[in-house]
């Protein structure tokens, strides 16, 4: 059994132990090290994900070797490509490990019969999905109206500790805009902050 998981949806749900362990039990654990492919852009995503401790990331490679990153998924948060694990189709994404991770996977079978076995379960996942459309949401207004200053000071608000963690490329490539820039703007902040001084 994975304690990280069972201590989350304890945290997150009304549901019972021995209902928190029946739903771990199908799933498959597996250990990711840093730069570990989960997913290729070309595969067919089959798996739910659980991240019980490092981080993943999902992007998506241009012809020129630049990436869009769509989003990073910490310990205690869940990844896949939607589009392409409910349609049983090719992935447009990668998902990858930014360190090492340990993550649980369901496959779709398997998580499909959970759903509908226990009906909190199915509420749960309802509000999972909803709270990352409206995250969604206001990343994509963030990114067509914000200034790519307004863009970085958003990211480091929400995401405080992801600094320490994530290579300022990766950063860049979330934010939408190239490592020269988010360089100039951290240089911008810390003159800014000395001269405060």
């Amino acid at each position: 059994m994975h304690t990280e998981f069972e201590n989350y949806l304890a945290a997150q749900t009304d549901l019972s132990l021995d209902t928190i362990r029946h739903i771990e039990s199908t799933a498959a654990l597996r250990q990711l090290n840093r730069n570990e492919v989960l997913l290729s852009a070309g595969e067919i995503c089959r798996h739910k994900v659980f991240i019980a401790s490092g981080m993943l990331r999902s992007y998506h490679l241009r012809t020129d070797g630049s990436e869009h990153i769509l989003q990073f998924s910490p310990q205690h948060s869940w990844t896949l490509d939607v589009e392409s694990y409910d349609k049983q189709a090719p992935s447009l994404i990668n998902i990858e490990a930014v360190e090492r991770s340990t993550v649980l996977l369901w496959t779709k079978p398997d998580f499909d019969k959970l759903l509908k076995e226990i009906p909190a379960l199915k509420k749960f996942s309802e509000a999972l999905i909803a709270r990352t459309i409206y995250h969604n949401r206001n990343r994509i207004l963030t990114i067509l109206s914000g200034t790519p200053e307004e863009r970085y000071a958003d990211f480091i608000t929400a995401y405080p500790d992801y600094l320490a963690r994530l290579p300022l490329r990766m950063v860049a490539a979330y934010l939408g805009i190239s490592l020269k820039t988010l360089t100039r703007i951290r240089h911008a902040q810390r003159e800014a902050r000395i001269m405060d001084k």
